[in-house]
């Protein structure tokens, strides 16, 4: 945005908030990303406008030197460049004069403002190639006069064709003492740019020479890498100008494997810490095989649990499938993070050079499934019926047994059905156990998970009840003396009749015949039928739990 060079103007001359450039791509070339970066004097403007869309930087690089601020911004923009292809794009609202007045920016002739777009593109035709994008603020000047940039993570299989470009800011073509760009060691210079004046304003890709206090410059290095080498070294130095790098683009010949990672699925049980995980491993955005061995490291909450490792070469496109069986430590929360790493030995480091390093991990959020909660049952008591026989209702323990009311309940005679959810009983208000004590199953599940708690039926000896009225004349109704609940019940009872005189007329238990109304002890043994009236009982029941007899009056007619 600078009209000249800062050196030959006496007064601040950055009035311009916007300007212009085109992209002019061929058919073949796909763009993959786009970057803007936006640079000036002062503390920063973070929010520019590209073709009338609002852009807020999304990372900031100050650089404060020789007294003064500077920045530089950076925003992803790829979807704006994918959507509006080539043309003209033009930067606006990009606005430094409040920084500037004649004592300071400009009275040092360090004005300036500019925009750059780094378009990284595909094209099919072109070998393959690896491209390191690095991005920062740093520079050089008279009070610095050397600057030392090391570069990593670079693949040189085959230095051919390798390139290096730069985003530069501030650099004056009148201003060349002392400055050169090194490159390994070698000064690097072209027809733009001579070795000692790297920084001059030109513009590699149209030829310009007048691209003021800005350079986007490509050199040849492919006489200066080492095969093998991952790393490098940019020296930049200076007597006078004042030069800024932001950005430093590498392109290398490139065959390198991608090696990325997908949870496929989990298995999860009830109380258990233990998952079943299915993974795969891909080298899909390939150009090398990705190697055997390669580790994968598995992750809870950011603690190391597990490692594992690729068990075959996988080929460009090729993939790799396996299980795992982790236990998760009692120390992680069960709501945790569950990260699945390639190439990472453990410690965030791999032992494979790929494309791309940032896609190594894949991460799912994992809650342990826990059964449900549920309140224990009293054992139920029912009256004895005979042969440890009993009729319960236990339904209302369907809502007692549940804490949560969303939860299911079915109870069972067995274990085996409460464990498989097969025959459930349906009739719990009236169930009939013909023996006592009886287990009943009792099954509560959510959506997940579900356990099984059981309570006991029992049946007690209640009371027997008489039925005191005897009309003993064989018309089938009331024909004996009749106590409900004790035959079969109280298996050892005795029970005697006595006449209103106290005079014993009838002795029997429970493998006697009912009384009805005749005589077998005492003087009326003979006369077989006793006479009407009121007669006295004494039942004597044999039951620890009902140490006293009973007594009552038997009404007699006939």
């Amino acid at each position: 945005m600078n009209n000249s060079e800062n050196n030959l103007n006496t007064l601040c001359n950055i009035t311009a908030t916007s300007s212009s450039a085109n992209l002019n791509l061929s058919s073949n070339d796909e763009i993959q990303k786009a970057f803007l970066y936006w640079a000036g004097s002062g503390t920063g403007d973070f929010e520019v406008n590209l073709n009338g869309n609002v852009i807020n930087s999304q990372r900031n690089f100050p650089l404060f030197q020789n007294g003064f601020d500077y920045f530089c911004a950076f925003a992803d923009v790829t979807d704006l460049i994918l959507a509006t292809g080539n043309g003209n794009y033009t930067l606006s609202d990009f606005d430094v004069t409040p920084f500037l007045d004649a004592t300071h920016y400009c009275s040092n002739r360090t004005n300036f403002a500019g925009w750059a777009i780094v378009i990284v593109y595909k094209n099919n035709n072109l070998p393959l190639n690896q491209l390191n994008v690095y991005d920062g603020l740093q520079g050089v000047s008279q009070t610095q006069q050397n600057l030392t940039l090391n570069l990593n993570s670079l693949n040189v299989i085959d230095n051919i064709g390798a390139k290096i470009g730069f985003v530069a800011w501030e650099g004056d073509k009148n201003l060349a003492i002392n400055e050169t760009l090194r490159f390994n060691g070698n000064i690097l210079s072209n027809a733009l740019n001579p070795s000692n004046n790297a920084f001059n304003g030109t513009n590699s890709f149209t030829g310009s020479t007048t691209l003021y206090n800005m350079d986007l410059d490509v050199y040849d290095i492919q006489n200066y890498l080492q095969i093998g080498v991952p790393t490098a070294e940019i020296k930049l130095t200076s007597g006078q100008d004042f030069v800024m790098i932001s950005t430093v683009v590498t392109k290398l010949n490139s065959q390198l494997p991608d090696a990325t990672i997908v949870i496929d699925n989990f298995n999860l049980g009830c109380d258990s810490r233990g998952i079943l995980v299915d993974y795969t491993v891909y080298n899909v955005n390939s150009t090398n095989p990705l190697p055997a061995g390669t580790p994968i490291s598995i992750y809870a909450d950011g603690q190391l649990i597990e490692t594992t490792e690729t068990t075959a070469i996988l080929p460009m496109e090729g993939s790799f499938s396996s299980s795992i069986l982790l236990t998760i430590p009692d120390a992680i929360p069960a709501n945790f993070t569950l990260d699945f790493v390639v190439d990472d030995s453990g410690d965030g480091t791999g032992i494979v050079t790929e494309i791309n390093e940032n896609n190594n991990s894949f991460s799912i959020n994992i809650s342990l499934l826990s059964s449900v909660e549920f309140n224990l049952l009293d054992n139920l008591i029912s009256c004895n019926l005979g042969q440890k026989k009993g009729t319960f209702d236990f339904s209302s323990y369907e809502e007692f047994v549940k804490e949560n009311q969303d939860h299911v309940v079915h109870f069972f005679e067995t274990h085996s059905d409460a464990n498989t959810n097969l025959n459930p009983i349906l009739n719990s208000n009236n169930y009939t156990a013909n023996s006592t004590p009886k287990e009943i199953f009792v099954r509560i599940e959510n959506e997940n998970c579900f356990r099984i708690t059981s309570f006991l039926l029992e049946t007690k000896n209640c009371p027997p009840t008489p039925f005191n009225v005897i009309t003993a004349n064989g018309d089938g109704l009331n024909d004996f003396l009749h106590f409900e609940g004790l035959r079969d019940i109280f298996t050892n009872f005795k029970l005697y009749i006595y006449s209103r005189w106290g005079r014993l007329v009838w002795e029997g238990n429970n493998n006697s015949k009912n009384w009805y109304g005749q005589s077998s002890k005492g003087i009326e043994l003979n006369i077989g039928d006793v006479p009407d009236g009121t007669y006295f009982y004494i039942l004597d029941l044999n039951d620890a739990d009902y140490p006293t007899p009973l007594t009552g009056f038997v009404y007699l007619t006939r």
